[in-house]
């Protein structure tokens, strides 16, 4: 199928230059329906040391957005993680330490914005929990181990005299007909 430019050229609307014209447009709309992802904005913060450019991006790795709650503050685009990458450039420009920056975040927006909680006070139940919970499996499961063997100990070694009378018959009907 060939095109024909002189439709183009001279002004005429043929079914061929409609087609070519609507290809074009989705196709173009496509590539703008892709393109909008990419074209985020990207935050740039400008530091005075670059020991606190390192600093930054391991905090806002640590931070976890309010918002999104599985995400981190440097992978999450909610306007409440780019306010605290705000903030959090700002107190380290002000001087502030790592600790003091994550309590005061901690302060703000509760222990749940930190990826790793504190070892004190009520979190140090959920920290110690499942090594709790796995001894006490572990002892129960040896209880119950020990007490199904006892028992078992036992009941295999005492026979009734109504049982050995019974066994010793069939051992003897076993002998004669052998």
């Amino acid at each position: 199928m060939e095109y024909d430019s002189s439709a183009f050229i001279s002004g005429t609307d043929s079914a061929q230059w409609r087609t070519m014209k609507s290809v074009c447009l989705l196709g173009a709309a496509v590539v703008l329906l892709f393109a909008g992802p990419t074209l985020g904005l990207v935050e740039t913060y400008h530091f005075s040391d670059p020991k606190l450019e390192i600093r930054y991006q391991d905090l806002t790795e640590e931070l976890r957005c309010p918002k999104c709650q599985n995400q981190n503050i440097a992978d999450s685009n909610a306007p409440i993680a780019q306010d605290l990458r705000r903030l959090l450039h700002q107190q380290l420009e002000d001087g502030n330490s790592d600790a003091e920056i994550l309590d005061h975040m901690v302060a703000r927006y509760g222990e749940f914005v930190r990826y790793r909680p504190s070892f004190d006070g009520v979190s140090i139940i959920l920290w110690l929990a499942p090594a709790l919970l796995l001894v006490a499996a572990l002892g129960g499961l040896l209880l119950a181990l020990r007490s199904k063997s006892v028992a078992n100990a036992a009941r295999g070694t005492s026979l009734s005299v109504d049982e050995q009378a019974r066994l010793q018959s069939l051992l003897n009907k076993a002998e004669q007909d052998s």
